[in-house]
């Protein structure tokens, strides 16, 4: 083998080869044990990989058990399943693994629709005609170039500057610097990357370019060398607010490998790219200050934040793979949540924990109103729509104070972020008890 060719650490499965050689137009209802078990188990692993949580692959694979006439018993985690399936008389045990893991509520939503009419159409089908289905719906990838994702950093991001306090010049800054920072990400992920290292290449890409801006306004523009304070947003693209609250969910119903292997997962991200950060802004001699006071009436801050709102959760939508009409949705519900969430902060001096919980809790209520209506998995719309309320600015700065040892300050950072994070997974759990009778029992 030549140096240039790298072999495959994870081999792929040929599904194909799972179904009866003399049964193409038997109906999989009538199918053997392992050709049903490979399409449960095919069924899992994908919507594994789109980034949802044990709990909704338990039960899609159980919908399918259920209607092809077997049992299915499954261990869940992170890029993993064990399950096993009986029939009564044999049974037949797979593990399978993804090769990365990531956020596509594209292929959610088509995966969602195929187990919800299994039990008219699917059950029909062939063992091959159903894998052939698969086949399709797994080569949904990403439906945007790395440069629309770049964009959508860069308008999430913005959106989020305004929404820390930042002013018009930061807002562009970030925008710029988070457009090519998860370009750059993106282009990375493209080529099978490792994480870390698409996380430290964009991250310090990011604060690089913020920075390079910002020099450039101060000599020719004369801008205040506070504006650095900027600096942090430009890199938010990189929070993984998915795992972050589907771990959350997942330890509510007791699926405790997937939920901690989830805030696992999460906290590296967090931690690389919090610790590159840092380093950049060492380099680049940048400190998170606090930033310039912005005097707006009550009304324009309303407006405004509804605003940023929107566009920060459209663009983490888009980013997360989602179609337009999907991301305009949970948009305007991210839109109300957090702007709620702020003004009880603002104006009845509600804890920013407290206040986080009944914005996820309002989002929650707000996607089940909708659910049927918008055709949409709820989890497609209830996270993106709370991901602008994970505080990744609480994060970095604990971890700065934490780099330069002022340990008191770091752990007040700390401690507010995680009273947050824990917060927002409760609100959208809460809400889901309220709605939702299939999540409200152990069963």
């Amino acid at each position: 083998m030549s140096q240039s060719t790298i072999r495959k650490n994870h081999m792929d499965v040929l599904w194909h080869e799972y179904t009866d050689n003399n049964g193409e137009n038997i109906p999989v209802t009538q199918a053997s044990l392992t050709e049903k078990a490979s399409i449960i188990g095919r069924v899992g692993i994908m919507l594994l990989s789109c980034g949802t949580g044990a709990w909704r692959v338990r039960s899609s694979m159980n919908t399918l058990a259920e209607t092809m006439g077997v049992t299915c018993t499954a261990d869940i985690g992170l890029i993993s399943i064990e399950y096993t399936c009986f029939d009564g008389e044999e049974g037949f045990t797979q593990s399978l693994c993804l090769t990365n893991t990531g956020v596509n509520t594209s292929k959610l939503n088509r995966l969602e629709h195929f187990i919800r009419n299994f039990e008219t159409e699917g059950k029909t089908m062939s063992g091959n005609q159903l894998h052939d289905f698969l086949d399709s719906i797994e080569e949904i990838h990403g439906l945007y170039s790395p440069v629309a994702l770049g964009i959508a950093a860069a308008i999430a991001c913005g959106g989020f500057t305004f929404l820390l306090g930042g002013g018009l010049i930061e807002m562009f800054c970030a925008f710029i610097g988070a457009g090519l920072g998860n370009f750059l990400r993106c282009k990375l992920t493209k080529h099978h990357y490792t994480l870390f290292l698409g996380i430290v290449l964009s991250v310090s890409f990011a604060c690089l370019s913020y920075a390079g801006l910002l020099k450039l306004g101060e000599v020719f523009l004369h801008l205040s060398v506070r504006h650095e304070a900027g600096y942090i947003c430009a890199m938010l693209f990189i929070i993984p607010g998915f795992p972050f609250i589907t771990s959350g969910i997942d330890l509510a119903k007791l699926d405790m490998r997937s939920g901690i292997e989830r805030l696992g997962y999460a906290l590296i991200i967090i931690l690389v790219a919090t610790m590159s950060a840092w380093i950049m802004a060492l380099i680049l001699h940048l400190q998170p200050v606090d930033f310039l006071k912005i005097s707006l009436p009550l009304s324009d801050w309303i407006l405004f934040r509804l605003l940023a709102s929107f566009c920060g959760v459209f663009g983490f939508s888009i980013m997360f793979n989602s179609p337009v009409p999907l991301a305009v949705t949970a948009a305007l519900i991210g839109a109300i949540a957090n702007t709620l969430r702020l003004e009880l902060v603002d104006l009845i001096n509600f804890p920013p924990a407290a206040a986080a919980f009944i914005g996820a809790l309002t989002a929650g209520l707000l996607a089940s109103l909708i659910k049927n209506k918008a055709g949409y998995p709820r989890i497609s719309v209830t996270v993106p729509s709370i991901v602008i309320m994970v505080p990744g600015l609480y994060l970095y700065r604990g971890f700065y104070n934490l780099g330069i040892m002022s340990l008191a300050t770091s752990a007040t950072w700390f401690a507010s972020a995680i009273l947050i994070i824990l917060a927002l997974p409760l609100g959208l759990i809460f809400a889901r008890i309220l709605t939702d009778k299939t999540f409200r029992y152990c069963t």
